[in-house]
């Protein structure tokens, strides 16, 4: 069964050949949605694991936490691009910005998929992306604003880097911003200049630059009501994917308030005609053995979600880690989810 995903993604693409280069795979996304299975998607994973990390001068991008447990690997990878906006040869967790593209090709060639999340640092303090010292940031980087040109040449490190893909790609810019630990969180912008902010990045990228192998994913965090989660959202033209990031935590019971989440944002991606996905999840240092089989897929059971990812396994923070590994409690578990028919994998 598997097996057919790759097949159907070769016969889209062929059939798409004409249209935008994103296309093709945000019809894949929709298929699989409306097919009542999803894919799996593991931060990181190729760049490094529980336990070990690629060196530098590294080529080969076969090994996997999640292969090493169950033998085949994520059907979706997530990278970050932080670091980028400074010309750096390394993002913001040491990951090779050509080792990146490298694993990602290897990947995409097998038929897998890649999304890309994004921490730049904070352009009017420099401190990082978690840095909320000053409610002035995205102000000062929209147009007429003191940072604007600065920020303008980020955006292009960013773009010139994504255009370096030669294949679709999926960008979820500025996620989790009904939060407040990012500079372009809720506290920290009006949601009109989080809009604005959202609006310029997709201008750029597509208007400007004439970028066309990106899906964009919108991808608030937590627990937030239909109104909450409309309030910042740029409007139908600059999103194809209405997502959510949902920790283990955000709620006294896991797989309710995951499904309570769906139970909003669904019809609002009916309504607009969007892909759901469950954009970041995962439980830190997986305390429940049978988190995979009891908690997570109940918590997506009968929704129509593209894709589910889960955050990295840490190489050098032994209980930070939201995958599988070889030696984890729960690897006998991640196995029978690899296994469900609803989930998808790459051989």
């Amino acid at each position: 069964m598997k097996k057919l995903s790759l097949i159907l993604t070769a016969a889209l693409f062929a059939a798409c050949a004409q249209q935008p280069v994103a296309q093709p795979l945000l019809e894949q996304l929709k298929q699989t949605a409306e097919s009542g299975r999803f894919y799996y998607c593991h931060q990181d994973d190729l760049m490094y694991g529980h336990s070990w990390r690629l060196e530098d001068a590294d080529c080969d991008f076969s090994r996997s936490d999640v292969f090493d447990v169950c033998g085949e690997y994520p059907s979706m990878l997530g990278y970050d691009l932080g670091g980028i906006e400074l010309g750096s040869d390394k993002n913001l967790d040491g990951n090779s910005f050509r080792q990146m593209r490298q694993a990602a090709a290897w990947l995409h060639d097998k038929g897998g998929i890649i999304t890309f999340s994004w921490h730049p640092r904070n352009p009017l303090t420099g401190g990082d992306a978690w840095d909320v010292s000053s409610d002035k940031v995205v102000e000062s980087i929209l147009p007429g604003g003191e940072k604007h040109d600065e920020f303008m040449v980020w955006l292009q490190r960013a773009a010139d880097y994504i255009q370096s893909y030669g294949f679709p790609l999926i960008f979820r810019p500025w996620h989790e911003n009904s939060g407040s630990w990012f500079w372009w969180g809720a506290d920290l912008c009006t949601p009109e200049q989080f809009k604005q902010l959202w609006i310029m990045t997709y201008d750029y990228f597509v208007k400007e630059r004439g970028i066309d192998n990106l899906v964009w994913a919108y991808s608030p965090n937590g627990v937030v009501d239909a109104e909450k989660y409309m309030l910042t959202y740029p409007g139908d033209e600059y999103v194809d994917i209405m997502g959510f990031d949902y920790y283990h935590g955000h709620s006294a019971n896991f797989t309710e308030g995951m499904r309570s989440q769906m139970e909003t944002i669904l019809p609002l991606a009916k309504e607009h005609g969007k892909v759901m996905a469950v954009c970041e999840t995962g439980s830190e240092g997986i305390g429940n053995p049978k988190w995979w089989t009891e908690e997570l897929l109940p918590s997506v059971e009968g929704f129509p979600v593209a894709y589910v990812l889960t955050w990295r396994n840490a190489w050098d923070r032994p209980q930070h880690f939201f995958g599988p590994w070889k030696g984890a409690a729960c690897e006998q578990d991640f196995v029978e989810f690899c296994n469900n028919e609803r989930t998808i994998f790459v051989k």
